[in-house]
């Protein structure tokens, strides 16, 4: 491949390569050439034109296919317009000369059609350069047109559409021939042949004036037969045309107004024409009319759908503002249109009319208008309803009956009334909450008009006019109640009348149905009262007992819709009612029959049906509530309907209970298929439900030829393209069903009930098929969930029951029970392998096997399809290699003799559907033999049908074959790049599977595609080659399959797909008018944007500035880029997949781009959300444009503007935009600094700032969601950000107005519950933030909270509900949360003493809490109660208060929980705080006791009789506190949030402070052991270290605690005897500790495990471990530290708390623990300090040491045996691995420690004395000198021991040694401070022990001390060059000698006096000093100053 790509074609390593290579070599070098000529330099090309001219016209001759003639017609274009022009009219004549020729042979063809195409590219590229040559040109096309056949007609129509793009006006001469020539090819009988002509026609239409003035007619009339019996792509093309000439006729186009003198049509002409096509088709005008109306067929429904369409295209072209302007006038004509006879001549023709009708208006309304239009739009309608309503009611109030047509009217209206209240419901429902204008406004009425409908004669109406209130009511929330309540009264008042009781239980079942879509729901007690009152009245008046009994079992289904939590209080009631409804007994039964008449029948049988109805409803929404015995409950009336076969009540009664009947089979199969079959599949009447499902899908009973309409949805989703259903995947796919099936002809009158049921995904209103079609549909569906069932013998004789059904029906009567047997065998053997099941035996699969074979070779496809599936099922049944092999032999002998196109693509088709069902490798053995004959039958090019089907079925093998079809990738892969390059265009089915098989092998070939091998490269490019030839194809089909094979190759190989190219190309078809196109490109968008975001906008956005010089490429990318292309699609897209994927594709780009492109991404979001608020008076001066300005035409209004401003969901999604936005920012500090920002966060703050005030502030319940999510993302970011200029100060400040009035709305009465609640957070993170420091300022938002308490304080039942209790709870307990949050701020500040003056004085929060802190307590009480009630499990539901909490209601009981769950923690601390604070509440008069009988005040008080002792109150509220903290921290869910565990721990700790709560848990010991048990467990599963932080603390509460109670029962024994004290504490007499029962061990188990976690050397496991590697000390982390720090003081208290005996029990473990710790943790420092492990272990051993229990006599030997032993001793000081690593300072001082305080006994054991001596000896030499000052300290407090048994031995080791050291100091002076330092530390030693010693000794000590101070003085002449240190010493030294001197006169005469050297060296020091004294002082003297007395007076001689 790479030697194509040159410039000039490389014509020897062409003739080298093969044959069948040649296509692609020449392919890839012209894709080459179409990438290089735009490029090249033009000199360059200049200079190789006339060679390039050869080899390019050469290739003309050389039969290229498709493509390739597509882009060398291209390349020639390109190549003259480029270079020079000469030879162009050569090279035209010659392709001219080609054309006439008159060789007709197919394998000339090829060449002619390239001619034809390089003439089109021509004409296109360079128009009018060339001339005067182009009517010749235009001619000979135009003969060689009538001529051809039909691939030559499309490609010279192509062709002629460009010649006419070209040359625009100029060829205006030629108009008339082409139009002559190309509009009796309109009826063409190819379908491509019409499309080619529709595209060339709308070209012309441009220029050609008379197409739409005088042809007008003509056009349309063409166009209407060009509709009938065409396919999809004709009908679009068709429409556009169509559309787009009327749009022109009604508003030309400028220039050519100018030209002509035109008479422009008006609108009621355009309309009238294209009513015509809707009414009548194309069967001509029949303008004389009358009797042809009366009569005559109906229009086909290709045709109606075409025209809709057209109509669509019409207004679109028109635009938007023309549709505001003339909407009237389309609506009313619109509606005409359904109202007229000839739409509704049949009732599925009215459905299909009305459907067709109402995607015109919602295609036009709902996509052009803006949301303000669609309002006005919306009162139009309204309008229009009350029109036609008054209209009715006169003829129903018309009893003289002198209104002879009046019922064809109100029949006629009916239509009407549906379109109209179905797209206003739609309307409202996409305006969502912004429609409240439209509800409002007194003037349109539209509540009053929409009910009025429910009063219509005809029931379609009633119920179009029930779902449009629903569509009100889940818009609108707050309209749900009032409405049910208002149709619940009218339903009383208007018993008497039919319709009233029929519409408004209609109204009010839509309404029921609606609440699960509005998540604040309704009050409880709704509904319930009307349903049962109207079934006990139905029998009252018989004139109405039919209305009654539907309307109230239709009610009773809409209320099982609400859910569990309601219907549970009334199910036993509904058991009994559906009981009653049918007979008890068989003989019950029987006697019935015999009596009476057909109305009772009928009321009976509805009556049935509906309590069935009832009955699904309840089992499809209740699954909690179906228990065994519910089931069986309900199997009692089930089986008596299903035993109830009712045709004999029909032979006697008439036909008119058919339809009774069937319902009644209908709900009974509908209700079964939810049961599990095992709850029936043993009754008697099984057999006889199965013979009644079989009799209903065979139509034994049935005349009509009804089919089901499921066989499309049992088939696989991949045939699509065989069975066509991708229209489903269309925009016109509410439309486009009804040529093609009958579930097109769904509507809501075929089932009341749907109105209330959940609306299936992707509907935007319920259309449930005709009874007939449903029946069969229900017994199709139940026949596949029973059939697992079935015994073998009954399923062989239903399935030759089956073969002999198709036998004996005949023609059009056999097609229908085939497919519908075909359905429900497919039915059944999917629900034998969802079952897991199988088949039978083996006849059972014989006569399976003859039926689906039979079936292969049908002529209908959509059988063969079924056929297909229903073998590969089988397969997957059986799952027997045996019988797989079976099959697969018979399709491939049956392919190898069969020429015949149905047997040989039904059996490809089974061939592929075998490998799909049993995988590659149950099939692998048939693998060979598969692919090898369908690559055979893929190249059969005489039926393109055998390739599509072969072509597919190969796609299906690749696909389940996975890594074994490796080798067969090469041959496929050639084949289909073949076929690509050969098979014509318009086989678009061929096209569609190869991309299908091309996306299958990229899959195969896999991650291999990265390799550089020479095979994988030829693949690669292979592949590449067919993606380039699909994405060039005309069809949006092939060139989604292009895309998305693109981005499988992308996903392995990203380095190989060129986004360059590839980028661009998916922006433009963003714009296409195929959904399943743009699809497909965003989808690889999002996966583009995931790895390379910042290229792929890079790339549209280089398009967009391409496309400004190049006006073809329709694009609207501006600077807003991609993005702003994306966000506008939001706006116009209503297809699930596609908006879900942009929203994940503008994710991915905002993650990695918007950090940096901050700016762009935030003015993006503002952008869109501005739009909020456009201005009123703007859109009146639009009104007011002159009428000229309305002739400046179609579309040339600015572009650059969106069409419409966005709409509310997109404006949410901009909000949700934002929030990440500054959630991504957060993770770099830079943004939130405004002194050092660039285009950081921080300075774009007031539009943030505005954006979410803009949100919050909006229509839009959702919007205001986001907009406060926003503002409280932004306080919590920005709170603490100072303010640069004023110092003091923070940023936020300046927008308290702004955060206020934010908030202010949403506190507003009729504030949905959930936006209250939101806003109630962030008032209370505003107030807790800290930004306003003036508590006038923060009233503003405390007053709201403030109202929304006294809201709460109303109670229960007060105000008027308009939503469910749970909506109350959730707004009620939000607001305590907000104030529980604004007390703990109050205690956050108490505890911050330190605190600026720039911040709130400690006192003032609080002044705003204080206030309501009574009332809140008691508030914040009850709810914890509740809570706490609310977590019990489910078997102690029956403790609950019947009538619910301070806050809840029963029968909302499941929605509260969730509510209680996100609010308790804050709660439960504000309430620990103010307990705490409160000493338990002790203040209070009297402590009121909330009783749950009381309902009055939201917290009752209970009567005074009760009222509690305060020790009593103290324990309820104890153990409220700690059950609900133990019941969450034993085990809180992985989801919940870290800070409700820590709000739950410092809760606790709160609490224990308190001494009232200390005592309760002191005394009730075993509850602190839970709650230590507890913290345990939560530390094994928490990590972060402020957890385990916090529960030390509350450990150490707890320890306190028990502490303290030790003490006072100590106090209370003190008076008894001695001795009884010694069983006090734990461990009693024995010492024996119990675990479960004893807080010590509790509290052990849980410190050593901190201690363990954090040190984990201490485990002595580890170190006996084979693999243990000794670690070097590491120092701690701070958190690590402190957290180590805690344990082990609290370890040291635990001793205390047991009795003697218990303490020697613990005491082991805890000096190992400890001294384990100073050994571990003892890690010197950089700055020397102590680090706070070390100071608490050794504040431990202190502790341990002094331990009162040392003193108890019968302990004290075992005490100190234990304290002498190796437990201390080892770790203390024989552990020689320490001295040799470093001298431990926390060692010394711990031995240090222990010397001082442990009694003699311990000290005097002769192991510890050397050890000890040893420690110090070896710091003394130790290098550090720090080491050596801490050590003289501790030496110094070691020798100056009260006892001297203790010091003496120590004096006498250690003194001498450091003698010898502080002498040694003479000849190496100290250098730095720290040795200096070390020195003095030494000399203050030795001057202690001289102190110490005796009289008789003193001079012998002096003797050591004098001479080592005087040889550290310096001589007079070194004193002034000597350094600093030396100096310092040498003062210290004199200083220290005249001390010494007065205080011992005799020995320091004695000690001076033997050594004269000393006395020199004193002396000459002592003057030295004497002379800088008194210079300094004359220094001081020179100065006048007062002299001050000297403070020291020196004695000069000491003699």
């Amino acid at each position: 491949m790479e030697l194509a790509h040159s410039l000039l074609l490389n014509e020897e390593a062409l003739a080298q390569i093969t044959e069948a290579k040649r296509p692609v070599f020449i392919f890839e070098w012209l894709r080459f050439l179409d990438k290089v000529l735009v490029a090249a330099n033009k000199v360059d090309v200049k200079e190789k034109q006339k060679k390039l001219v050869e080899q390019l016209t050469g290739l003309i001759s050389s039969a290229p296919g498709p493509p390739t003639r597509k882009l060398l017609a291209k390349n020639l274009a390109t190549l003259y317009s480029i270079g020079d022009t000469f030879t162009v009219f050569q090279t035209l004549d010659k392709c001219n000369e080609i054309i006439k020729s008159k060789d007709d042979t197919p394998a000339y063809l090829p060449t002619k059609l390239a001619a034809v195409a390089c003439v089109g590219a021509f004409y296109e590229k360079m128009g009018r350069m060339l001339g005067s040559s182009f009517p010749d040109t235009i001619n000979n096309l135009l003969k060689a047109l009538k001529s051809a056949e039909s691939q030559g007609r499309g490609e010279i129509l192509l062709s002629l559409q460009k010649v006419l793009r070209g040359l625009g006006g100029a060829a205006a001469s030629c108009h008339r021939d082409i139009y002559k020539n190309a509009r009796s090819l309109l009826t063409d009988r190819s379908m491509a042949v019409r499309c080619a002509v529709a595209k060339c026609l709308l070209e012309l239409q441009n220029e050609a004036v008379f197409m739409w003035t005088t042809e007008l007619e003509n056009v349309a009339t063409l166009c209407f037969k060009a509709l009938e019996g065409s396919n999809y792509g004709v009908r679009v093309a068709v429409a556009k045309l169509l559309g787009t000439v009327m749009a022109t006729a009604l508003m030309p186009k400028q220039a050519a107004v100018m030209r002509q003198n035109v008479k422009r049509a008006t609108l009621e002409e355009v309309l009238e024409l294209m009513a015509t096509g809707f009414l009548r088709g194309g069967s001509g005008f029949l303008k004389s009319g009358g009797e042809m109306l009366k009569g005559g067929g109906s229009v086909s429904r290709e045709v109606r759908v075409g025209v809709t369409e057209a109509y669509v295209v019409f207004v679109t072209t028109l635009g938007g503002q023309w549709l505001e302007r003339n909407f009237a006038t389309f609506l009313s004509h619109v509606l005409d249109l359904v109202s007229h006879p000839r739409a509704t001549q049949t009732h599925v023709e009215a459905v299909y009319s009305r459907r067709c009708v109402s995607f015109m208006l919602r295609a036009t309304l709902g996509g052009l208008l803006g949301e303000k239009a669609q309002i006005a739009a919306g009162k139009e309608i309204c309008q229009a309803i009350s029109k036609q309503m008054r209209a009715v009611e006169a003829v129903v109030n018309d009893i003289s009956g002198e209104n002879k047509g009046g019922a064809a009217d109100v029949s006629s209206s009916q239509h009407v009334m549906v379109c109209a209240l179905k797209e206003l419901g739609s309307l409202v429902q996409s305006l969502s909450a912004t429609a409240s204008p439209l509800i409002q406004e007194p003037s349109i009425g539209l509540l009053e008009t929409v009910t009025s409908v429910l009063l219509h004669p005809s029931m379609a109406a009633r119920l179009a006019a029930a779902w449009c209130l629903r569509c009100v009511a889940v818009a609108l929330p707050y309209q749900l109640t009032p409405l049910l309540d208002r149709c619940a009264e009218r339903i009383n008042n208007l018993k008497s009348s039919p319709e009233a009781v029929s519409g408004y239980s209609f109204a009010m079942a839509a309404l029921l149905g609606g609440v699960h879509q509005c998540p604040l729901g309704i009050p409880h007690s709704k509904g319930k009262v009307i349903a049962e009152d109207l079934l006990r009245t139905a029998a009252q008046n018989s004139r109405l007992s039919l209305q009654r009994t539907q309307a109230g079992w239709l009610l009773l289904g809409a209320l099982m819709t609400l859910g569990p939590s309601l219907v549970r209080y009334h199910l036993p009631k509904m058991l009994l009612l559906w009981r009653n409804v049918f007979p008890r007994s068989q003989k019950e039964l029987e006697a019935e029959k015999a009596r009476g008449d057909a109305f009772t029948w009928q009321v009976t049988l509805e009556g049935r049906a509906g309590a069935l109805c009832a009955m699904r409803s309840f089992v499809a929404h209740c699954p909690e509530l179906l228990t065994e015995d519910v089931i069986r409950r309900l199997m009692t009336p089930i089986e008596c309907a299903m035993t109830m076969i009712v045709p004999a009540i029909i032979k006697v009664h008439g036909a008119h209970l058919k339809a009774s009947a069937a319902m009644v089979r209908l709900r009974l199969y509908d209700i079964l298929a939810l049961l599990p079959p095992k709850t029936y599949e043993g009754n008697s009447s099984f057999n006889a439900l199965l013979r009644e499902l079989v009799a209903e899908f065979t139509l034994t009973d049935n005349s009509a030829n009804t089919t089901t309409s499921l066989l499309r949805s049992l088939c696989h989703y991949d045939d699509s393209v065989l069975m066509g259903s991708w229209l489903q995947e269309t925009d016109h796919k509410c439309i486009e069903d009804q040529p093609n099936s009958a579930s097109g002809s769904g509507a809501l009158e075929h089932d009341p009930s749907s109105i209330y049921l959940r609306v299936p995904v992707g509907e935007a209103i319920p259309g449930p098929l005709p009874l007939g079609v449903s029946v069969i549909d229900a017994s199709v569906a139940l026949f596949g969930v029973v059939f697992p069932h079935v015994s073998s013998k009954h399923r062989l004789q239903m399935l030759d029951h089956f073969a002999e059904c198709i036998k004996q029906a005949k023609g059009v009567r056999q097609q229908a029970v085939q497919l519908n047997i075909f359905t429900a065998v497919l039915s059944a053997l999917k629900g034998l392998a969802e079952n897991k099941s199988t088949l039978g035996p083996e006849e059972v699969r014989k006569s399976a096997l003859a039926l689906v074979m039979g079936a292969l070779d049908n002529p209908n496809p959509i059988l063969r399809c079924a056929a297909g599936e229903a073998l590969g099922r089988m397969a997957q049944v059986v799952g027997e290699a045996t019988f797989i092999a079976r099959m697969a032999q018979t399709s491939f002998d049956k392919l190898k003799s069969a020429r015949d196109v149905v047997s040989r693509t039904g059996h490809s088709l089974a061939l592929g559907c075998l490998h799909r069902y049993v995988g590659g490798i149950g099939s692998g053995q048939h693998l060979k033999t598969s692919v090898s004959i369908l690559l055979a039958l893929a190249q059969d090019g005489s039926s393109h049908e055998v390739q599509t089907w072969a072509l597919h079925s190969l796609a299906l093998i690749v696909d389940s074959s996975g890594p074994m079809y490796r080798g067969y990738v090469e041959p496929t892969l050639s084949l289909v790049l073949t076929l690509l390059l050969t098979v014509p265009p318009s086989h678009i089915e061929v096209h569609q599977c190869l991309g299908r098989c091309l996306g299958a092998l990229i899959t195969t070939v896999g991650p291999e595609l990265q390799g550089n091998g020479a095979t994988i490269s030829t693949i690669r490019s292979s592949c590449l080659v067919g993606c380039a030839i699909m994405q060039d194809h005309s069809d949006s089909l092939v060139q989604a399959a292009a895309i998305s094979c693109l981005q499988q190759l992308h996903m392995f190989a990203p380095r190989h797909v060129n986004l360059s190219s590839l980028v661009p190309c998916l922006c433009v078809h963003l714009c296409s008018s195929h959904l399943l196109l743009r699809r497909a490109a965003v989808a690889c968008l999002r996966q583009l944007a995931q790895r390379e975001a910042a290229e792929v906008c890079e790339y549209a956005m280089s398009l967009a500035k391409r496309a400004g010089d190049n006006t073809t490429v329709n694009l609207n990318i501006t600077e807003t880029g991609l993005e702003g292309v994306l966000f506008g699609m939001l706006d116009r897209e209503t297809d699930r997949k596609l908006c879900s994927d942009i929203h994940d594709t503008l994710g991915h780009m905002l993650s990695s781009l918007a950090v940096e492109k901050l700016s762009h991404w935030l003015k993006l979001c503002k952008d869109v959300l501005a739009f909020t608020c456009f201005d009123e008076e703007d859109s009146e001066k639009k009104d007011e444009m002159d009428d000229d300005s309305m002739f400046t035409g179609l579309g040339e209004d600015d572009k650059s503007k969106p069409s419409v401003a966005p709409r509310w969901v997109t404006r949410v999604f901009a909000a949700d935009c934002l929030c990440r936005i500054i959630l991504l920012c957060e993770n770099d500090k830079a943004h939130f600094d405004l002194a050092a920002a660039r285009d950081q966060l921080v300075l774009h703050l007031s539009d943030l700032i505005r954006m979410a005030f803009m949100a919050a502030t909006d229509h839009s319940n959702q919007l205001r969601m986001a907009g406060l999510q926003a503002l409280e993302d932004i306080i919590k970011k920005f709170a603490s950000v100072p303010e640069p200029e004023f110092p003091g100060h923070v940023i936020l400040e300046q927008y308290q107005a702004n955060v206020g009035a934010a908030l202010r709305p949403a506190f507003s009465p009729d504030t949905p519950s959930d936006i209250t609640a939101k806003a109630c957070q962030v008032c209370s993170t505003w107030i807790g933030s800290g930004v306003v420091s003036d508590l006038n300022d923060l009233r503003r938002v405390h007053n709201l909270l403030v109202s929304s308490l006294d809201k709460v304080q109303a109670g229960k039942g007060s105000s008027s509900q308009l939503y469910s209790e749970s909506a109350t709870t959730m707004e009620k307990l939000a607001v305590l949360k907000a104030w529980a949050e604004v007390r703990l701020k109050t205690y956050d500040e108490e505890d911050d003493d330190d605190l600026g003056a720039n911040v709130l004085p400690p006192d003032s929060l609080i002044t705003l809490v204080q206030p309501e802190l009574p009332a809140l307590s008691r508030l914040w009480l009850a709810m914890l109660r509740d809570y706490a009630l609310l977590t019990l499990p489910a078997e102690f539901s029956s403790q609950l208060p019947p009538d619910g909490g301070a806050f809840y209601t029963p029968e909302t009981i499941d929605t509260a929980r969730i509510h209680y769950r996100s609010s308790w923690a804050p709660v439960l601390h504000a309430v620990a705080l103010w307990l705490s604070s409160t000493g338990f509440g002790a203040g209070e008069e009297k402590e009121e006791v909330p009783s749950s009988l009381s309902r009055t005040p939201a917290i009752p008080q209970a009567p005074s009789s009760t009222t509690k002792t305060f020790e009593e109150s103290v324990k309820d509220r104890m153990h409220l506190m700690l059950g609900v903290s133990i019941e969450f921290l034993c085990f809180p869910r992985p989801e919940e949030p870290m800070e409700h565990v820590m709000s739950c721990l410092h809760a606790l700790f709160t609490l224990l402070e308190s001494p009232s709560a200390k005592i309760h848990i002191a005394e009730d010991q075993l509850l602190a052991v839970e709650l230590l048990n507890v913290l345990h467990r939560l530390l094994l599963t928490r990590d972060p270290p402020a957890v385990q932080l916090q529960v030390t603390a509350v450990v150490q509460e707890t320890i306190r605690a028990a502490q303290d109670h030790l003490q006072r029962q100590k106090a209370r024994e003190e008076e008894g005897e001695k001795d009884s004290q010694r069983s006090l504490g734990e461990g009693g007499d024995t010492g024996e500790l119990v675990p479960g029962k004893s807080l010590v061990f509790a509290a052990m188990e849980l410190l050593v495990f901190v201690l363990v976690r954090h040190l984990p050397q201490l485990n002595a496991r580890v170190k006996e471990s084979p693999s243990h590697v000794p670690l070097r000390p590491q120092r701690l982390p701070e958190e690590s530290a402190r957290l180590v720090a805690n344990t082990v003081s609290i370890l040291a208290e635990l001793p205390s708390l047991c009795s003697p005996a218990g303490s020697m029990t613990i005491l082991p473990t805890v000096l190992f623990l400890i001294t384990g710790v100073l050994r571990e943790a003892a890690v010197k420092t950089a700055d020397n300090s102590v680090p706070v492990t070390v100071s608490a272990a050794l504040q431990g051993i202190k502790t341990i040491i002094t331990s009162p229990l040392a003193r108890v006599e019968s302990m004290q030997t075992q005490w100190t045996g234990l304290v002498r032993s190796k437990n201390i001793v080892t770790p203390l000081f024989i552990d020689g691995l320490h001295a040799c690593l470093c001298i431990s300072v926390s060692m010394l001082t711990a031995i240090t420690l222990f010397l001082l305080s442990a009694s003699n006994e311990l000290v005097g054991v002769t192991v510890l004395q050397k050890g000890c001596m040893d420690r110090f000896r070896n710091a003394l030499n130790f290098s550090d000198p720090w080491v050596q000052a801490r050590c003289y300290q501790l030496l110094l407090s070691v020798f100056q021991h009260s006892s001297r048994t203790l010091s003496t031995p120590y004096i006498h080791a250690l003194a001498p040694v450091m003698v010898e050291k502080l002498k040694a100091v003479e000849c190496s002076r100290p250098g730095t401070a720290a040795e200096l330092q070390a020195v003095q530390e030494g000399i203050r030693v030795l001057e202690n022990l001289v102190g110490m010693g005796e009289e008789q000794n003193r001079v012998q000590l002096l003797t050591l001390l004098v001479p080592t101070l005087i040889s550290y003085l310096l001589d007079e002449n070194a004193i002034s060059s000597a350094p600093q240190v030396s100096r310092a010493l040498h003062d210290f030294a004199l200083q220290n000698l005249m001390r010494i001197g007065p205080l011992y006169p005799a020995a320091f005469k004695i000690v001076i006096g033997a050594a004269p050297e000393l006395k020199i060296r004193l002396e000459s020091a002592i003057r030295a000093n004497q002379a800088s004294n008194r210079a300094k002082a004359a220094a001081r003297l020179a100065q006048p100053t007062v002299q001050a007395a000297p403070t020291i007076k020196l004695k000069t001689s000491f003699f």
